[in-house]
């Protein structure tokens, strides 16, 4: 659970990093690079951790699995409440297929 709440949290400032920039479209681009590495780089500093901590429980498939979901989780959330994007039926149905994905790589054949 550690491992999940802090690839939450570093996956809040990636997302941050990689996204924020996009409701500033005047703003430079050497100001958005330069304000999106300095978010990023909490982002190393939790998520390499996580992965330390996560790899004596996950081998490396489940931790980047896991990695993906919470991703895509937080990326939905931001889109909708900071992006004031509309999720549609069909990104549904792709998340749909990737939870499936998780399926396959954790059950135990």
């Amino acid at each position: 659970m550690r491992t999940t709440l802090l690839l939450f949290l570093s996956n809040l400032f990636m997302t941050t990093a990689w996204y924020w920039h996009l409701k500033y479209k005047e703003t430079s681009l050497w100001k958005v690079i330069l304000i999106s590495w300095l978010i990023a780089f909490f982002e190393y500093c939790i998520a390499v951790p996580a992965n330390r901590i996560g790899s004596y429980e996950f081998n490396a498939f489940e931790l980047k699995t896991i990695q993906e979901v919470v991703s895509l989780t937080v990326f939905v959330g931001f889109a909708v409440i900071y992006l004031k994007e509309e999720v549609r039926w069909n990104y549904l149905v792709g998340f749909g297929f990737i939870v499936l994905a998780v399926f396959f790589i954790f059950k135990k054949w």
